[in-house]
């Protein structure tokens, strides 16, 4: 397998395994909340497209360079994090009526801490597995 495949692979599983949960779990209650008939029921081919599209930006723009570094990837990573869920966020803030401050922070506070940890992680498991010539 290649380098940027396992890189891939490796940041998609820690995105989900922590993600999945978080939503599932910690967050559910409090977007329900906050937002409360907002929410649907999740549909499967937007969901999977999103992570699918944004881990290739993570390896892409974050941590497939072939002189990233764990620190680099901390860094650029949790920035790219800020900037991806910073759009969404504050674009659903300015236009839909029952979005609220909170949200915008608690969600754009994981998407920076999530995407840092995931690319990161990705990173370490690539190297290890696959690791640079």
């Amino acid at each position: 397998m290649s380098r940027y495949a396992v890189l891939y692979v490796s940041t998609l599983a820690v995105l989900l395994g922590l993600d999945l949960p978080f939503l599932g779990l910690v967050a559910k209650g409090f977007f329900q909340s906050q937002v409360g008939d907002m929410l649907g029921e999740i549909r499967l081919a937007p969901a999977i497209l999103f992570y699918a599209l944004y881990v290739a930006g993570v390896v892409i723009f974050v941590s497939g360079q072939g002189d990233a570094s764990w620190r680099s990837t901390l860094l650029y990573g949790g920035l790219f994090g800020l900037f991806c869920y910073a759009t969404f966020e504050l674009t659903s803030l300015a236009m839909l009526r029952h979005w609220t401050w909170p949200v915008v922070l608690v969600d754009m506070t994981w998407g920076v801490a999530l995407t840092a940890v995931a690319a990161t992680a990705g990173l370490l498991i690539a190297d290890w597995a696959t690791p640079r010539g």
